[in-house]
């Protein structure tokens, strides 16, 4: 009698367990009351850009009472964005703005979609995780390969390198004065960028410039003009050191600074020419007084002087 009962009570445990794997495998081919799900992964409603409003989208099968709701990360409603709507079968949106439903802003951090449908008696939470953030990037630290830059083309000192590293992973933004100059695809912490001396793809003028480094976030936080990080570069070309030049007497020698980072340079003095690598040049005056424009010049870019012989 007992080897029957065993038998019997085996029997019964393989044909419980065959039947929940029926029901098991059967579940899995029952799809979803919800599909094609899109949900904004970022949110900062400060930014004043296009996400300051997180989207819920999702797909319906059957047309349902449903009610939406914002859970924050110990999966507390915060917000409730539909309360037993009637909702037709197909597409469906709903924004979210970051505020709870007492009209304030909820703090930064993660937050889940919840979704349940009344009449099949189902609440499903989405996986779909929204970040807010509100936070700009802050700027760390700015370094520069060099400090002045000479665009002309030569490949000497024609880029400068900046180096730059955030408090949080950020596309990295160069600007000119206030505007734009550079925005970098790659979004990290830490970096660099290469400019070449240009604006709108012409080099500038030889002069003194201001640029500043921020950062632009995934969730569309800027860094503000007040927390950006200023950096002063010089951009020059073939210079010398002085415009007039005073020659005492006429066949005497003088000379004058040449900056410039090309390793040689031409110059022209009245019929006279030549080319020079010196950093100080040395020439001889014209053997009549008057006076003569002396000329410097290394690839396109040149510079003017007078040269004033006097009667000795």
């Amino acid at each position: 009698m007992q080897r029957v009962l065993s038998t019997a009570t085996l029997l019964g445990l393989l044909i419980a367990t065959a039947a929940a794997f029926a029901i098991t495998e059967r579940l899995k081919l029952v799809r979803s009351p919800v599909y094609g799900t899109y949900v904004s992964k970022w949110l900062s409603p400060v930014c004043g850009c296009a996400r300051g409003k997180a989207k819920i989208s999702v797909k319906l099968r059957h047309g349902d009472d449903v009610t939406l709701t914002i859970l924050d990360r110990h999966r507390d409603v915060v917000r409730t964005l539909a309360a037993g709507e009637y909702v037709p079968r197909g597409r469906v949106v709903f924004v979210w703005d970051g505020r709870s439903d007492a009209g304030a802003r909820v703090p930064d951090g993660v937050y889940r979609p919840q979704i349940h449908l009344a009449r099949q008696h189902r609440t499903i939470l989405l996986p779909n995780r929204i970040a807010l953030d509100t936070h700009p990037p802050a700027v760390r630290e700015v370094k520069l390969s060099r400090y002045t830059i000479s665009p002309d083309g030569d490949n000497v000192g024609d880029s400068i390198k900046l180096s730059y590293a955030f408090d949080s992973p950020a596309h990295a933004v160069v600007y000119l004065y206030g505007k734009r100059l550079i925005y970098t695809r790659s979004h990290q912490a830490r970096g660099s960028v290469t400019w070449h001396g240009t604006l709108d793809g012409a080099a500038l003028p030889a002069g003194m410039y201001l640029l500043s480094v921020g950062g632009l976030d995934l969730a569309g936080n800027l860094t503000p003009a007040y927390m950006r990080w200023p950096v002063f570069v010089r951009v020059r070309y073939i210079r010398l050191g002085r415009e007039r030049i005073r020659v005492a007497r006429p066949g005497a020698r003088f000379s004058v600074p040449v900056d410039t980072d090309a390793p040689r340079y031409w110059w022209k003095l009245g019929a006279r020419h030549g080319v020079s690598s010196a950093k100080t040049l040395v020439l001889r005056a014209p053997r009549k007084p008057g006076r003569y424009r002396l000329v410097v010049g290394e690839r396109a870019y040149t510079y003017r002087a007078t040269v004033i012989v006097g009667r000795g």
